[in-house]
């Protein structure tokens, strides 16, 4: 089927979709997977009544399974954006019952944030969730721009995972946010992927170790936010946190996608879920490459064999009669560990083609033929 008939045909099934019981979880706090990665036994209890970590606090589970990020749209990766296309791209998701809003300082260099604030607080602050990062502390810089970000920002950036820093960067999101609080705070990029830290994320991850997490583990205290963890594009720092402190909820992006996620599966979901830290995921569509772009994981170098596998799961949804951007966003959502993903956007259309994808049976054929095939690995969970 073609994707534009596809999503048509989506839209005109899915009208009226603002209080999709899809986006919320169900009242017992489970998700709608079919089979478990791990022998343990997800709690089925509501966020709110999960089991206490070390008796000290239960863990904070967000409660959307759809969240908006705010990278593409909103803080102009790629292209820019114009003021009044960003927020129709946040009343859409409204619109559409998303009550999730991912940013951080990095997007845009505080563009993102910015964009947020008009719209953000004209709603009460406990209608919505949201969520930005730590890690990088934004320095009035004229006329800076930066490669990843179109147009001319005018804020340069430092490293910091120190206590003060986390402070001071949470303090000002809130601000550029117009925010009272955060839900979440994710400690951003601490990750040997990061180009700019190189091999020295290690030195920067025993400073967070001593530094940003017993701070935010004072500041979820506090009540100035509800839960903080990693948000990442490896496994390796996402373990550690794991290991050594004591998060709520990782976000994890580009790791878990019909076209990556044996690692995941066989590492981080099993140690989450050991811990009752849930997970956010980051980048279902592998940066837009599973939707049909040319961009897999923020760049156009893509790795031996992905095209290939692309391909193969575009034959086999074609011959199952779905759509492959609706089956990876679907396939994302499975783990009962997943408490989220993230939805990246651009345009209002496509966060109403991504809220139709949800609605939608996939044949489980296509699943059944994705593991035979050996796309997909035999114990990943598979939506019902």
């Amino acid at each position: 089927m073609q994707r534009r008939t596809f999503l048509s045909t989506l839209a005109l099934g899915t009208a009226g979709l603002t209080a999709a019981p899809l986006l919320v979880h169900a009242q017992n706090g489970s998700s709608p997977n079919a089979s478990e990665q791990t022998g343990s036994k997800h709690t089925g209890r509501a966020p709110d009544q999960l089991p206490m970590n070390s008796g000290e606090h239960p863990r904070y589970r967000p409660a959307y399974r759809v969240g908006l990020g705010g990278a593409i749209g909103l803080g102009d990766m790629r292209r820019q954006i114009p003021e009044q296309q960003a927020l129709e791209l946040l009343q859409t998701a409204w619109d559409q019952g998303i009550r999730y809003y991912d940013s951080s300082p990095w997007y845009g260099l505080g563009l993102s944030e910015r964009r947020h604030a008009p719209f953000l607080s004209s709603h009460d602050r406990d209608a919505f969730i949201a969520s930005s990062k730590t890690g990088r502390l934004l320095i009035p810089d004229r006329g800076y721009s930066h490669p990843n970000w179109q147009g001319v920002n005018n804020f340069n950036y430092e490293y910091d995972y120190s206590a003060s820093a986390t402070r001071r960067s949470i303090e000002d999101s809130l601000q550029r946010m117009g925010v009272p609080n955060l839900d979440m705070v994710f400690i951003h990029d601490l990750s040997p992927d990061n180009a700019d830290l190189g091999d020295r994320w290690k030195e920067h991850f025993d400073i967070a170790v001593k530094g940003a997490m017993p701070e935010l583990i004072k500041m979820r205290e506090e009540g100035l936010i509800k839960g903080w963890g990693m948000g990442v594009n490896t496994l390796p720092p996402a373990m550690g946190a794991l290991e050594q402190s004591d998060p709520d909820v990782i976000l994890i992006a580009t790791q878990y996608s019909l076209l990556k996620h044996d690692d995941a599966l066989k590492e981080l979901l099993p140690a989450a879920q050991s811990r009752d830290v849930s997970l956010v995921l980051g980048a279902p569509l592998n940066s837009g490459y599973l939707a049909g772009n040319q961009y897999y994981n923020y760049s156009t170098d893509v790795p031996e064999g992905i095209r290939e596998k692309r391909e193969r799961y575009r034959e086999l949804a074609r011959a199952h009669d779905t759509d492959l951007r609706t089956a990876a966003l679907q396939f994302c959502n499975a783990p009962s560990v997943v408490a989220s993903v993230l939805h990246g956007a651009s345009k209002p259309g496509h966060v109403r083609e991504n809220v139709a994808s949800l609605s939608v049976q996939i044949p489980p054929e296509f699943w059944a033929a994705a593991k035979q095939q050996g796309l997909m690995a035999e114990n990943a969970p598979t939506p019902t």
